[in-house]
């Protein structure tokens, strides 16, 4: 069975919690888990055994690969990559018991968030460590470990990730030429400026 332009396809085995929004065209595999509460964008692709969980916001056109875990209240934007086994934190201070020694509740702590903007990419098994925010378009490399905010368009690696480059929205690293960064792909054009890079306008 394929989505039609009103419905989203779950396949089965995958598990979409009544109270959770999910667009037309979106497939959702198997093992899959949406919570109640989040809210899935359309044309979206979930792998299979992914976790989505209440509160979290999926943007359109997002690939969120096999096992990944987007924990609430995650914030994700448009066209954003999400490799397999990529796990975006909630918890600063993660405790299973208060000092006294009580179980922990949702009362007892302040879920804090990864927030990824528009086309980003997430490489697989790396950790966005919340809260953090990772720029449009920027890349991270597989295994990578983000423990701070990412400007737009860096590529990043190592533990913690560092960067290491420029990208642009087609993921080739940029090559400087004089006092620009030129895709070797698609010829686009970018200027940094106090270390934020930019899109050429000329």
């Amino acid at each position: 069975m394929e989505p039609d332009d009103t419905e989203y396809f779950s396949a089965p085995g995958a598990e979409v919690e009544s109270g959770a929004v999910v667009g037309a065209g979106t497939k959702i595999w198997g093992l899959a888990s949406v919570r109640s509460g989040a809210i899935v964008g359309s044309n979206c692709i979930l792998g299979r055994g992914c976790y989505v969980g209440p509160g979290a916001r999926i943007g359109n056109n997002v690939k969120i690969q096999t096992y990944a875990l987007v924990f609430e209240p995650a914030q994700v934007g448009d066209g954003v990559f999400i490799g397999p086994h990529v796990v975006l934190t909630n918890d600063l201070n993660p405790r299973a018991v208060t000092p006294d020694g009580r179980l922990k509740t949702n009362d007892d702590w302040d879920m804090v968030s990864v927030t990824i903007e528009e086309g980003a990419a997430i490489g697989a098994r790396a950790v966005c460590v919340a809260p953090v925010t990772i720029g449009r378009w920027a890349l991270i490399a597989a295994g990578a470990v983000v423990a701070a905010d990412v400007p737009a368009f860096a590529l990043m690696a190592g533990v913690p990730a560092r960067r290491i480059g420029w990208v642009g929205r087609a993921g080739k690293k940029l090559v400087k030429k004089d006092n620009r960064y030129v895709c070797p792909e698609t010829g686009a054009e970018y200027v940094e400026t106090d270390g934020v890079l930019s899109e050429s306008v000329t």
